[in-house]
């Protein structure tokens, strides 16, 4: 299976934003996906893992039994062999994966949206190539830095997508 067929499931696609930027257990994924079944948790980790999407950081024995510690593997897609489809299915993938992580936290125990500062927001903007080639580097000198970020008791986890493409007249 390629990472394209990997990656169109929503709870891999979660697998993979759960370990963006860090390291964690299958014991730990299934606390971060508490509405998905720890059995299938453990399914699609394997099958990321079998397919070289995520890979073993570290191993260790803990009561008889080896418990792994999984992290991204580094890789990039080349865009430039999608086909149309592959976007539309990519789009859709990415929906779907947004909807069940904005489901999870809106069934998590005293949810707040306001509190937590929640925001989704559509803008229509006319420009040229050049003008969004300069948004987009704008936007990359805004977002890269923070990518790096460790976890902290005084950082939350929050999910930034953004959504770019032109609009029919």
């Amino acid at each position: 299976m390629t990472a394209k067929e990997l990656l169109a499931h929503p709870v891999r696609m979660r697998i993979v934003h759960a370990l963006r930027g860090r390291e964690l257990t299958t014991g730990r994924l299934c606390e971060l996906l508490p509405d998905v079944s720890k059995a299938m948790v453990y399914r699609h980790v394997e099958a990321l893992a079998a397919g070289g999407v995520i890979e073993v950081a570290e191993e260790r024995r803990v009561r008889g039994a080896v418990e792994r510690t999984y992290r991204l593997r580094q890789a990039t897609i080349d865009t430039e062999d999608l086909t149309p489809d592959d976007y539309r299915r990519g789009f859709d993938l990415a929906l779907a994966t947004l909807l069940a992580e904005f489901t999870a936290y809106m069934d998590r125990d005293g949810v707040d949206p306001t509190a937590d500062l929640v925001g989704f927001r559509q803008h229509a903007v006319w420009l040229s190539r050049e003008e969004l080639e300069e948004l987009i580097a704008e936007l990359r000198n805004v977002i890269v830095p923070r990518l790096g970020h460790e976890p902290s008791a005084e950082r939350t986890r929050y999910l930034l997508s953004p959504i770019l493409f032109p609009a029919a007249e």
